[in-house]
């Protein structure tokens, strides 16, 4: 199944707008007095790693910002070989090294999180299974559509965007409501058609009695493989597997993802993705000064 995800090209400018300007204040300084006035350069931009590319959409949007033409010689998803030219982009050399450090810090990061996405995505289908692997909102604040677009670009689930998504009943909810039972008969009574209600569960019994009372998706939430087998086993026991999606969460990472892929559940979702991502190396090397 093939997930897009996109903004409309105005609003995009308007996010990246808001970064430029926290980034260059009222100028760059050093390049004001470095560099002369009208100066064309050439640069090419370097992967220096093996990477899935990811936002080549917001480096295109903050060089159409800063009247710089760009090249661009990958797709979003392509795997790219360490120091691989990805783009050449043209302009105006004040223009170029102002907003430098922006179009690479989000680059560098999309890829990052996007080839994070694929190995994981990878792991689980060269094994054979069918189960998907969703992001979580931890994302840091202002940041979450590029996270999650990345993550769809490497394969991936965005799972929430945001919380009017989705109905997803946790355990402090349902420490507030008094009850499992209540919470969910709240949700259900007062909620709207349109929106699933999933709960996040801590045992068997909560499992059970989740998908009994008709919550849609059961969340495993920071079980042990044991421990979300034996749920699975219950829910499956109680002819209420077929009833359910089955997400499990919590402490996934690269070296016990498949252990609980085998369990067979729907959804996989990790937060490492986004909330420890590691950037991919990348740089923007000035290649010419066009001379007109």
């Amino acid at each position: 199944m093939v997930i897009s995800l996109s903004i409309p090209a105005e609003l995009l400018k308007e996010k990246i707008s808001v970064f430029l300007k926290e980034d260059i204040g009222l100028g760059d300084i050093t390049t004001e007095l470095v560099v002369p006035l009208e100066t064309k350069v050439r640069a090419q931009i370097v992967v220096k790693e093996a990477a899935v590319i990811a936002g080549l959409q917001e480096l295109k949007t903050i060089f159409d910002i800063a009247g710089i033409k760009a090249k661009f010689l990958v797709n979003e998803g392509d795997e790219v070989s360490p120091n691989t030219v990805i783009a050449i982009v043209e302009g105006d050399g004040r223009a170029l090294l102002s907003v430098e450090r922006t179009a690479l810090n989000i680059f560098s990061r999309m890829s990052g999180i996007a080839t994070e996405t694929r190995k994981l995505v990878k792991k689980i289908r060269d094994a054979g299974l069918n189960v998907r692997v969703a992001a979580t909102r931890k994302t840091a604040p202002g940041l979450r559509y590029f996270d999650k677009r990345a993550v769809v670009i490497g394969g991936g689930d965005p799972h929430r965007l945001k919380l009017d998504d989705q109905i997803l009943i946790k355990d402090n909810h349902i420490v507030i409501a008094g009850s499992l039972e209540e919470a969910l008969n709240r949700a259900r009574s007062m909620g709207s058609f349109s929106k699933k209600i999933e709960v996040e569960v801590k045992d068997r019994e909560q499992a059970v009695l989740a998908a009994k009372l008709g919550a849609e998706i059961i969340m495993l939430d920071n079980m042990s493989v044991e421990e979300a087998r034996r749920v699975i086993e219950s829910l499956r026991e109680n002819g209420l597997r077929s009833k359910v999606l089955i997400e499990i969460s919590g402490g996934i990472n690269g070296e016990n993802i498949l252990e609980y892929a085998k369990l067979g559940p729907d959804i996989i979702s990790v937060g490492m993705i986004t909330h420890s991502v590691k950037s991919i190396d990348a740089s923007l090397d000035v290649i010419e000064v066009i001379k007109e």
